[in-house]
């Protein structure tokens, strides 16, 4: 029966390797790791109660960390086999190993300066065999360090590979203390690193100054994420800061607030005298102003509306065979030589003959001919007018 369990290298880095169970090997014991090309040496901190099964190979294994910043790492689809249980050769191989890394990451260093790249190591690590060169390190963004690839291919005569890693990552590698004055969490127990924001802060009532909610890797703290849940739920029955509430002592507005001890800080009306009240004890107040119109309001306007509309309703029909429609009143005759609104004087009615039905218009002799157009008789941009002339 195989067994998975998580290996962490001297470098902080880490992967998951299977191996029989008839190696008999327990959380702490060294071991070497058959990987693609080369041999490696590592120390098992875990071990999986419930490994993969034999028949999906490419499943992928979350990323963890454990003490001392191990990362169990989930690039590749892939679970490493374990060759062997270390011996005192095999660890003397390893210390060995650690010295000759610790040159590798002088000397690169070394070339880093010359080629002036913007990138700080971290550390260095060397396979058991010594094929392959682990380099990590750390940089605001992307490096391009082909150059500096084939410098140290050629000083070393191996392969060497870059890694990249975030400052969260460097500092669960390197350690520390924490403000609370423990270990940092990272290199504890933290298993994986959650999304923080400034709002988590805002909504525990933290002051947001950055050297308050930062930790040593310069982003926010994780702790952050811990009591976050809590703090939302004694959020709930308590007024917020600049709220007008009334308490035992009178009216006044939230000035602060503390959500453990559900008490608040208010400030009483047209004085500058201070009280702290249970939560329980205090009731927020919304003027006349600040009410939604709804319900009753809601009615009492359309009442009014309905009635304004059945005054302004004129009366008509007929009840009881009378006509109760009041008569409307006629507009006044326009005088003659009146001018109408736009300007035109208005015809006397006896100027304009009567015409019979079926009697054809006759043209106007005393009407001017109509100028021609400007645009050669279109009209409508050019369009052609098929309409008949009138008569001259």
């Amino acid at each position: 029966m195989d067994i998975v369990y998580g290996i962490m290298l001297d470098n902080g880095s880490g992967y998951n390797a299977r191996c029989d169970s008839s190696l008999g090997l327990h959380i702490g014991d060294y071991c070497v790791i058959r990987k693609d090309f080369y041999l490696d040496y590592g120390q098992i901190v875990k071990q999986f109660n419930a490994p993969p099964p034999e028949s999906t190979p490419a499943a992928p294994v979350e990323e963890e960390r454990e003490s001392g910043g191990t990362v169990f790492s989930a690039k590749k689809n892939e679970i490493y086999a374990i060759q062997r249980k270390a011996t005192v050769v095999d660890q003397g191989k390893a210390h060995e190993n650690q010295m000759r890394a610790k040159s590798a990451l002088r000397t690169t260093g070394q070339y880093v300066d010359r080629l002036g790249l913007p990138m700080k190591l971290i550390n260095a690590h060397y396979s058991y065999d010594g094929k392959l060169i682990t380099v990590q390190f750390s940089a605001e963004g992307r490096v391009d360090f082909r150059e500096l690839v084939k410098l140290l291919s050629q000083e070393f005569n191996t392969h060497i590979e870059l890694r990249q890693i975030g400052v969260r990552d460097e500092t669960a590698i390197l350690g520390g203390i924490a403000n609370c004055g423990r270990p940092l969490c990272c290199c504890r127990f933290l298993k994986d690193f959650a999304s923080i924001n400034v709002k988590m802060a805002k909504e525990q009532d933290l002051s947001l100054t950055p050297s308050t909610i930062s930790g040593i890797c310069g982003r926010l703290k994780c702790c952050l994420k811990y009591e976050h849940e809590g703090y939302l739920e004694l959020e709930k029955t308590m007024p917020r800061r600049g709220e007008l509430c009334e308490c035992k002592d009178g009216r006044g507005r939230v000035i602060d607030r503390n959500l453990l001890t559900q008490k608040v800080t208010i400030q009483l009306e047209n004085s500058t005298h201070t009280v702290i009240c249970p939560a329980s004890e205090v009731s927020v107040v919304y003027l006349d102003k600040y009410k939604m119109r709804g319900g009753a309001g809601q009615g009492e306007s359309a009442s009014q509306k309905q009635s304004g509309a059945d005054d302004a309703k004129p009366e008509s029909g007929e009840e009881n065979g009378i006509n109760t429609a009041p008569q409307q009143p006629q507009k006044p005759a326009r005088q003659d030589g009146q001018n109408r609104p736009h300007g035109q004087q208005q015809r006397k009615q006896g100027d304009r003959p009567q015409r019979s039905s079926g009697e054809q218009r006759q043209p106007n002799q005393n009407r001017p001919p109509r100028p021609p157009r400007q645009d050669g008789g279109n009209r409508d941009g050019g369009k052609q007018n098929n309409r008949p002339r009138r008569p001259q």
